[in-house]
């Protein structure tokens, strides 16, 4: 071996013996119904995960490691999600932004709590995926005991002396949303005129739209999808029906209007506080705007879950879930969202729901 091949080699070990342990990637997980009929959704928190990631690998990563991103799509399915928690449990990503749908969260919770990973749901808002004790499960957004209340509580002060009829598509969501709406109703005196469920992904309700006009509906309070609730809103008009429309936040999403058109007018539903109208988010709206895309709904509380998870990491200075979770517990987090900290179940502490109203394509806060 000649003399520079001595000098690359020993360059070379050098090097190797310099190099820092543990520079590979972070992975971590957005996992939601990237297809099927709430793709939508999929779309809001693919997007909003997708910006966070770029932002901060923009910004020196995290501990000095990029971030990488991996999808998985349960498409609002039970038995998928567990399928694609299983496949995030092989990759041992450091964080799941997800799942959206109860539904699909509360059985991939099981296997990630057994497998030890860390969970932070930005959209899951069905009281059960927090209330079972397990401590590596969070979520940024709000509960439907929170949202029903909300719901419940508008109904009363503007349909009270109207007749009111509660429907949901049998999902964890929408049954537990549409539960503590009448939950809510009950206790201020209020009865429901009827009580139905629909079977989700048809496109005739014609048959329940005539129910709720032989009964005299005035107000239809439905916990489900933008989908089915925008066809029952057409179907209501082609009926000759006025009846207005309430539902929860999976109606703050554009798709909704799509299928409604005009006939959507005065829809209304319950949400957080819009994101967008944060002036600390304007540039970043700005820059979603420049793609030609519009933020809405979950696109920014997925950002801002990756948000909160960067903020523990770099408190403990580690991605080790014991650790990490240790400092969800204890700090308060700056987000997108605003101040974000938890309570011992994982919930945030503070949420605002606000009722919506549909109007010309767009939405907006209404007066309590």
């Amino acid at each position: 071996m000649d003399k520079s091949s001595v000098l690359i080699t020993a360059t070379a070990l050098f090097v190797l013996m310099m190099a820092k342990p543990g520079q590979a990637d972070i992975t971590i997980a957005v996992v939601g119904p990237m297809t099927g009929p709430t793709a939508a959704f999929g779309e809001q928190m693919r997007r909003g995960a997708e910006a966070a990631v770029r932002d901060i690998n923009k910004a020196g990563g995290v501990l000095g490691q990029r971030i990488k991103l991996e999808i998985g799509d349960d498409a609002c399915d039970a038995r998928q999600a567990v399928a694609v928690a299983n496949q995030m449990v092989n990759k041992r990503v450091a964080l799941i932004a997800g799942h959206f749908c109860s539904g699909s969260s509360i059985p991939a919770s099981d296997v990630y709590h057994e497998e030890g990973l860390l969970q932070i749901s930005p959209g899951s808002t069905n009281p059960q995926l927090t209330d079972r004790g397990y401590n590596t499960v969070f979520r940024t957004c709000g509960r439907d005991d929170q949202q029903g209340k909300v719901a419940g509580n508008y109904l009363v002060a503007h349909f009270k002396d109207k007749k009111i009829a509660i429907v949901h598509d049998q999902q964890a969501y929408s049954k537990g949303l549409a539960d503590e709406t009448k939950k809510a109703l009950n206790a201020a005196g209020v009865t429901e005129i009827l009580y139905e469920t629909l079977t989700p992904g048809e496109k005739d309700y014609s048959a329940l739209v005539t129910k709720l006009k032989t009964v005299g509906t005035e107000m239809v309070f439905y916990g489900g999808y933008p989908h089915e609730a925008g066809l029952i809103v057409r179907q209501m008009r082609d009926q000759g029906m006025k009846t207005v429309l309430m539902g929860g936040d999976a109606l703050v999403a554009q798709e909704f209007w799509q299928i409604t058109g005009p006939a959507g007018e005065g829809t209304l539903m319950t949400f957080s506080p819009d994101p967008r109208k944060i002036p600390g988010n304007a540039e970043l709206v700005a820059r979603f705007h420049k793609e030609g895309y519009d933020p809405e709904a979950y696109t920014f509380y997925t950002y801002g879950t990756i948000q909160t998870w960067k903020q523990a990491v770099e408190k403990v200075a580690s991605t080790d879930v014991k650790a990490v979770v240790g400092a969800l517990r204890q700090h308060t987090f700056d987000t997108v969202l605003g101040p974000i900290r938890f309570d011992a179940k994982g919930d945030i502490t503070e949420s605002a729901y606000v009722v919506y109203k549909w109007s010309n394509g767009t939405y907006d806060y209404v007066q309590p």
